[in-house]
């Protein structure tokens, strides 16, 4: 029998919720979608590394670029939250992202970009659409912005089905709700048949999942992206997936349609106290991710330049490597570095708590010579807390045979 992800297949375009570019490759999605929290989790990966970039746009790029390599559709990449009431700022942001990855060679085709659902953000969308900048509109939790973007002629939507659950359990004082009450899924619901009944382009994505029984309450929706966590027990489950929005069933919907102009817009998004509490807080908390992401790039940056002479000329040598892994967390899966033959396992010492990024790199090469090694790659940083003067390094000791 097949698995019940491949069945949601029939149903719903998946996409990868995800800034793990392995992961995204695994569960084989036609899109997929990052956001700075994402790529945060992402960028203190070492498989990542080479990827990172003072720039956070151009880093957004590369992770975006390197995504696009491994599925067949369009990746989402996210403008500054802080352009969030600013329509020019997220316009210019946006054909700034676009310029960047058609200088990379990819089509714009190829990339959505995502801009928060604000009536600044909606405003943006339109004229972008009309450049030929395809728009993914994001923090989306009121029916009043699902009506707008459809106005506005954006490509899609993504309405937040697992945020609006969270605040509706808090509310409610429960530990869960059943699918079939969930006032998330219900949102993405209603306006899924709305779009249907009234013919508008804009496509609906459901996001931000926390359970399958969210993901299988809405097969039928145009996409779904979803987590790699879900998507594995999905993955792992057997079973047939029935459809549960349809198109014949929405165009009998008892729904008006209704013209959202600012003034109408800012009312009804105002009165739903779960959407005006819910955008305020995403827009916070991807600007917080972000400036997060810079902190944790610019230590890892440092220490590249510190080991970079070291490790391209090891990484010249044809011979075979021994790489003893320097790292107090579980070893991940390590790919082949080019023109190298990698062994991998855990030392048996953690490391230790450095107060720069030169400071680690010297202990590391210390650690090479004790070791008999040459060099010392795949070396990363990252702070610890709020503290300026503490970081937990990482790094790969290598020796040629």
């Amino acid at each position: 029998m097949q698995s019940v992800l491949d069945s949601l297949r029939r149903w719903s375009v998946v996409v990868a919720d995800s800034g793990d570019i392995d992961a995204v490759a695994r569960y084989r999605p036609r899109d997929a979608t990052t956001n700075p929290s994402l790529l945060l989790a992402a960028a203190q990966d070492p498989r990542y590394r080479h990827l990172l970039d003072a720039d956070p746009d151009r880093l957004m790029v590369n992770f975006g670029r390197e995504i696009l390599r491994r599925i067949e559709g369009r990746v989402s990449t996210e403008v500054d939250a802080r352009l969030s009431f600013d329509t020019e700022g997220s316009v210019a942001k946006a054909q700034k992202l676009i310029s960047m990855y058609e200088a990379l060679g990819v089509d714009r085709e190829r990339v959505l970009i995502k801009i928060a659902s604000t009536w600044e953000g909606i405003r943006a969308a339109a004229r972008l659409e009309r450049e030929g900048i395809r728009c993914n509109m994001t923090l989306l939790f009121s029916f009043a912005q699902a009506a707008a973007c459809a106005d506005a002629g954006v490509t899609l939507i993504s309405p937040f089905v697992g945020r609006i659950y969270d605040w509706h359990k808090a509310a409610r004082k429960v530990d869960d709700i059943p699918a079939e009450d969930d006032p998330g899924v219900a949102s993405v619901a209603r306006i899924w048949n709305y779009y249907k009944k009234f013919g508008y382009a804009t496509q609906v994505m459901g996001a931000s999942f926390r359970k399958t029984g969210q993901v299988l309450a809405l097969a039928g929706c145009d996409l779904l992206t979803i987590s790699p966590e879900l998507l594995e027990q999905l993955a792992a489950a057997s079973g047939e997936v029935e459809r549960k929005l349809n198109p014949e069933t929405a165009k009998a919907q008892p729904l008006q349609k209704i013209a959202m102009d600012e003034k109408t817009f800012r009312w009804e998004h105002n009165q739903d106290a779960m959407a005006t509490e819910k955008l305020a807080e995403g827009i916070r908390r991807f600007h917080a991710d972000l400036e997060k992401l810079k902190k944790v790039v610019a230590p890892l940056l440092a220490s590249a330049a510190v080991l970079g002479a070291a490790g391209a000329a090891l990484a010249a040598d044809a011979g075979q490597v021994t790489v003893y892994e320097t790292t107090p967390f579980p070893l991940v899966q390590m790919r082949v570095i080019k023109r190298l033959w990698i062994e991998s396992w855990r030392s048996a010492f953690d490391t230790p708590t450095y107060r720069s990024a030169e400071q680690a790199a010297a202990a590391f090469q210390r650690e090479a010579a004790a070791r008999g090694g040459d060099a010392v790659v795949n070396f990363g940083c990252y702070r610890i807390g709020e503290r300026a003067d503490a970081l937990k390094c990482n790094g790969t000791v290598v020796k040629t045979r």
